[in-house]
């Protein structure tokens, strides 16, 4: 099992791999030619962009294990009587 769930993230790993290579350097060098304004601002647009799906994500999960929690718990009642 652990030995399958090693292959598993290792592959997810490599095959995330080109993702990595998206830092190209053209779009380094435009970024790095704008003013400090246009800086900021590329800074400012990705956290918009990256701060809705991981507030829901991390809200999703919080549900996910409430509602877990409590099934458990109304399961383990259950059992009790």
């Amino acid at each position: 099992m652990k030995l399958r769930l090693l292959t598993i993230g290792l592959t997810g790993l490599l095959w995330a791999a080109p993702a990595f290579a998206q830092g190209c350097a053209m779009c380094y060098s435009n970024a790095a030619g704008t003013t400090k304004d246009g800086q900021r601002a590329i800074s400012r647009g990705i956290l918009v962009l990256l701060v809705p799906p991981v507030g829901f994500m991390t809200l999703g999960v919080g549900l996910a294990f409430h509602y877990g929690k409590k099934r458990d718990e109304d399961l383990s009642r259950q059992d009790l009587t």
